[in-house]
């Protein structure tokens, strides 16, 4: 293990996140806020503890790997999330620490998950940061500093394997930092246009900015208790367009830049993302025509929420809570399936479900047809064993993560359809759920405790689960070569493609 160079990393880490307050700290200025003393004390805070591990042992050898990437991405969400939360409790804002780490994390995990019952009282600069960090957490913190930083030269990869959401990645060209570099330009690109839109629009310039960042991370975290309600339906139509298109993988936007559009109409996943999308909005539209005066509105409500929920966005502009049954499981539904691998979005992420149910259709055959051979494809190329398997883990691990969740937080004594969509709501990224954990409701009921269970199943969703539970390996701290077993093995491989 390269402890030096994790330490070194992680400094450097850190005082990159004093300088991501900074923009914060500046609309605290504008507004005359006192809170944004609390900003420029964590700013300090953060950057003084940075220099001191970049200065405290440089490293000899700078190369990291497989054990030495998710050790980085997994402790610096944590940590991240730990400074992060540190102007909510000096402010006062949010007294309780751990209840200021769950909205922190919340933010930097795109959750949209919120203890707080009130947003409007927050000053400016705290409304600002908080949604700043679902801008910087939807493409990813590590992804962000590479496309700025040459920390590790080309082992980097193994950090961005770590921390990118869904089966696999691969380089879209040769170097990881040009890699990254074009994937927040087309990131800044499309907030951009959004941003013009909406301030076009004539959304007030602040709750533009706000709303944005959300809509761009996949976060859903409001600055007005209404959420999304408050603004017109022209507003509301282009923020549904944009959640959308940042839960399509952004690979499909590099081929479209290379102007190679034959090739985005062979990836299946995006196709499959937009009919589950148009399939799960026209069955919403008719089941709730009854409770609207005109066609129009069911619909825009329904394309609303179904773009928020299957992105994992979490904005809303109606109580979907109140919705009829049917409804309401395929919104749950769509909370589990989640975007595209290679998006902003979280959940399982649709080409898993396509490789599971491809997956269960061979067996199928192969009970029926005991000796043919059936290979599983995907943009047709073949799914080689390792990545059926690695999902086989992945899925696995979910299921086990969840069932633990939900055991331990149902000590709080909550009814079981809240208990299952907060585990839900936070393991996958998406804020909202039914119940007590409503769209008008917030996650402030629960205890201590069960509020640290769920902070850990936001960073665990946001990173795909098994960089965090590698922590708790004794094979990821023993010395010697590390090799993962073969769900690492698979996603560390230097040639792995892309299956998404």
């Amino acid at each position: 293990m390269n402890y030096a160079m994790i330490i070194y990393i992680v400094g450097w880490l850190l005082m990159v996140e004093a300088g991501l307050m900074a923009p914060s700290a500046i609309v605290g200025g504008i507004y005359r806020e006192g809170a944004a003393k609390a900003i420029l004390i964590t700013m300090v805070i953060a950057f003084a503890v940075g220099a001191f591990l970049v200065l405290i042992h440089k490293p000899k050898v700078k190369k990291i790997y497989a054990r030495e990437g998710i050790v980085i991405t997994a402790l610096i969400w944590f940590l991240y999330s730990m400074i992060g939360a540190i102007p909510f409790r000096i402010s006062g804002y949010i007294p309780n620490y751990a209840d200021a780490v769950f909205e922190t994390a919340s933010g930097f995990t795109t959750t949209g998950a919120s203890i707080l019952s009130n947003v409007e009282v927050l000053p400016h600069c705290l409304l600002f940061w908080r949604s700043f960090t679902h801008w910087v957490g939807g493409m990813g913190i590590l992804v962000f500093v590479m496309a700025i930083l040459p920390l590790a030269g080309g082992s980097n990869m193994y950090m961005m394997k770590a921390e990118s959401p869904g089966p696999s990645i691969k380089k879209i060209v040769p170097k990881v930092r040009q890699t990254a570099g074009i994937q927040y330009r087309i990131y800044i690109f499309i907030t951009l246009v959004e941003l013009v839109i909406l301030i076009a629009l004539r959304m007030p310039v602040f709750d533009a900015f706000c709303i944005t960042f959300g809509t761009a991370g996949t976060g859903g975290f409001a600055v007005l208790n209404s959420g999304c309600a408050s603004y017109t339906i022209p507003q509301q139509v282009v923020i549904t367009v944009f959640m959308i298109l940042f839960g399509t993988n952004f690979s499909a936007y590099f081929l479209i830049v290379r102007r190679k559009f034959r090739e985005v109409f062979r990836m299946s996943e995006v196709i499959t993302y937009y009919c589950i999308i148009a399939a799960a909005i026209l069955m919403i539209t008719l089941n709730i025509r009854g409770m609207y005066p005109e066609l129009g509105l069911a619909l825009k409500d329904a394309a609303f929420q179904v773009g928020s929920i299957i992105t994992t966005t979490g904005y809303s502009t109606t109580d979907f809570d109140l919705w009829p049954s049917f409804s309401k499981t395929v919104l749950v539904l769509l909370m589990f399936c989640g975007a595209c691998a290679g998006s902003t979005g979280g959940g399982i992420k649709v080409s898993r479900i396509q490789v599971m149910i491809k997956t269960i259709t061979k067996e199928l055959d192969s009970v029926v047809h005991p000796n043919s051979v059936r290979k599983i494809k995907t943009d047709g190329k073949q799914v080689e064993h390792s990545v059926i398997r690695s999902i086989n883990v992945f899925i696995m691990a979910y299921l086990f993560l969840y069932a633990l969740s939900m055991l331990i937080i149902s000590f709080d004594n909550f009814d079981f359809e809240t208990n299952f969509t907060a585990v839900a709501a936070t393991i996958n990224n998406i804020g909202p759920g039914l119940g007590g954990v409503g769209p008008t409701q917030n996650f402030g009921k629960y205890s201590t405790f069960s509020t640290c269970v769920l902070i850990f199943d936001m960073i665990a969703g946001r990173l795909e689960i098994i960089p965090v539970l590698a922590l708790f390996s004794i094979h990821t701290w023993k010395e010697g070569e590390f090799t993962g077993g073969p769900l690492f093995r698979f996603l560390h491989r230097k040639d792995s493609g892309d299956y998404s």
